[in-house]
């Protein structure tokens, strides 16, 4: 009998396979590294009946040893018809380097990566549909899976993975793994953390007088970092503003925005400045030129002065221009913010046109703006002139909350708004002399507001809800 041929097992003897291993012919059922004191003891164990691993297969036939009685978990079927005896189908290959069905790993399963195993090629044709591989490739890929189904349910006929097979999942267990760190609640701590340390460095800045005042009275650290903030979340979520046009605004230089004016209080200027601050490229300020009676109140005029109110008369508008500032303006003044709600969206005069003055001794372009949404946050339905004229306000508004809710009624209704900022009109082709022409101002004047309001209606056939 050559060394390739195999004996014919007898009843009781297990099949053994001669295989190309890497360990001599003495080394019979040990593992490599194996001393003679546990060879001596795995045949003596075997010998009184213990399950214990496979022997491992040399490549030259030996006796083999009496098998343990097959259980009813283990015993051959007619469909696999293994050819491995019973003591070794119940327990993990020597391929699998002896691995324990509970964790995986068995006590004799140490040593070398990759010197327990078994080229897939020689198995037997009944031993490789039992176990579904096809080659090694094959076989190190479903090693983690049958090492999960041995841990999670009952023993099946793959054998559990050893230490030396475990590799990297499946993709298509990717779905299984928890979510990414940026997925998981507080991800944005960083966003908190940036927060929190702008607000100590304005603290620091306010502590230490770091911080910069023009002549007059505008606070750009405290405009940017207080003010800014507070605003944004109205202008971004509750009106939802959309701005156009903001490529008409000059990144430096002078330049005097005209815009109209409605919605009973002036949130309007408002929204315009944060739409500049926050989306021009240049994120520039807007001066705004305020009325007196914003200077009149005691609480209101020293913070209106510190974000940029300006008192809406001509020389402090040319000093602004002069300076490079831009400057916004809205001539229709309080015959515009306190307009009834039937006339909205109607242009009220303009004034005597001193702002197309002011422009032409600057000679800064002057910048239509053109604002819909803010009729409709605080619907004007009445004014109530008497009480008005004894507190000595221009006008006291009557809206559907106002005054029956009380300072509930003070809460503006969310309506959609759109801000566009037209084409710049030129005015430095005329000498500054042209300021002191009443039909050259007035000619300006009304083609500005001629502009403002075909934009208007335009923006009002493309609305599609007052609130959406």
């Amino acid at each position: 009998m050559s060394d390739g041929d195999v004996p014919e097992p007898t009843q009781g003897e297990a099949k053994i396979i001669p295989l190309n291993g890497d360990r001599r012919p003495d080394q019979e059922g040990a593992r490599p590294g194996a001393t003679r004191r546990d060879r001596t003891r795995a045949r003596g164990t075997t010998a009184r009946g213990t399950t214990q691993p496979a022997q491992r297969r040399s490549t030259t036939p030996t006796t083999p040893t009496t098998p343990t009685t097959p259980t009813a978990a283990t015993k051959p079927t007619a469909a696999t018809k293994p050819t491995a005896p019973a003591a070794a189908r119940a327990t993990p290959d020597a391929d699998d380097g002896g691995a324990s069905p509970l964790r995986g790993v068995g006590p004799d399963a140490a040593g070398p990566p990759g010197a327990n195993r078994t080229p897939a090629a020689s198995r037997t044709a009944a031993e490789a549909p039992s176990r579904g591989r096809t080659g090694a490739t094959g076989e190190v890929a479903r090693a983690p899976r049958a090492r999960r189904r041995t841990l999670d349910g009952p023993a099946s006929a793959d054998p559990p993975a050893t230490v030396t097979d475990m590799g990297p999942r499946p993709a298509a267990d990717d779905a299984d793994r928890p979510a990414d760190d940026a997925e998981r609640p507080g991800a944005g701590t960083g966003d908190l953390e940036s927060a929190l340390a702008g607000v100590l460095a304005f603290l620091r800045r306010r502590i230490t007088g770091d911080y910069v005042i023009d002549e007059h009275g505008f606070d750009a650290d405290l405009t940017e970092h207080v003010l800014a903030p507070l605003l944004r979340p109205i202008y971004r979520d509750y009106f939802r503003v959309e701005t156009r046009g903001l490529e008409n605004i000059p990144d430096t230089g002078g330049a005097l925005v005209v815009a109209n004016h409605s919605g009973t209080l002036p949130v309007d200027a408002l929204m315009m400045a944060m739409a500049i601050l926050d989306h021009h490229p240049a994120h520039r300020n807007l001066r705004m030129l305020a009325a007196d009676l914003v200077f009149a109140v005691p609480f209101l005029a020293p913070f209106a002065r510190k974000i940029g109110n300006t008192l809406a008369c001509q020389a402090d508008a040319e000093r602004l221009l002069g300076a490079g500032h831009l400057v916004g303006v809205w001539p229709e003044g309080f015959k515009g913010v306190g307009k009834p709600f039937r006339d909205r969206y109607t242009l009220q005069r303009f004034g005597r046109g001193g702002f197309v003055s002011a422009a032409l001794r600057a000679g800064v372009p002057i910048i239509p703006c053109t604002v819909v949404g803010a009729e409709e946050i605080y619907p004007m339905i009445g004014n109530a002139k008497s009480l008005a004229r004894l507190l000595g306000l221009p006008y006291l508004p009557i809206t559907p909350t106002f005054p029956w809710l009380g300072l509930f009624g003070l809460v503006p209704l969310p309506s959609k708004w759109y801000i566009e900022f037209g084409e710049p009109v030129a005015t430095d082709v005329h000498p500054p002399e042209a300021a002191d022409d009443p039909m050259l101002v007035f000619e300006l004047t009304d083609s500005i507001r001629e502009t403002i309001q075909h934009t208007l209606y335009s923006l009002l056939m493309q609305r599609r809800s007052v609130f959406f």
